[in-house]
């Protein structure tokens, strides 16, 4: 069963070793620069490690925009060996319940960009209810939803 675990300093070298297909690089920040962005947010954000049992099999991050107010979705991925088998699907399920206890600040709105040619993210979000906002920045896309 999927969980998500915060990154802590007992598991953040298992981030590092993930992995994406060589084609998806272009697609998803490695965790090595995402953790570099959760130390610069670390008041309004939280990485996570996706786990299956006790093997992280991906990650993502969660960060709050005081501006807007909104959630966002960042980076999220799973490893290249571990991909088809439902993870992302969970993981994303597990994101959104963490994200409607409000842990940061009060918002129903989550969003998130996803490349253009990722066609097997764009279909994941949109499954769970994404929809484009139509903003656009080169070659992502924002997408949202609203949660109560």
């Amino acid at each position: 069963m999927i969980h998500l675990k915060a990154i802590t300093e007992d598991n953040f070298m298992d981030a590092f070793s993930l992995k994406l297909a060589p084609e998806q690089e272009r697609f998803v920040s490695h965790p090595v620069r995402s953790l570099a962005q959760a130390y610069v947010y670390r008041e309004q954000c939280q990485p996570f490690g996706i786990y299956e049992g006790d093997r992280m099999v991906g990650y993502v991050m969660v960060i709050y925009d005081y501006d807007i107010p909104e959630y966002d979705i960042w980076h999220m991925m799973i490893e290249q060996a571990e991909q088809g088998k439902g993870y992302g699907k969970s993981a994303l399920d597990k994101v959104l319940a963490y994200i409607k206890n409000k842990p940061f600040g009060v918002s129903d709105r989550v969003t998130l960009t996803c490349n253009k040619k990722n066609s097997r993210a764009l279909n994941l979000y949109k499954s769970k209810g994404f929809a484009e906002t139509g903003a656009e920045d080169g070659e992502e896309i924002e997408l949202s939803l609203m949660i109560r």
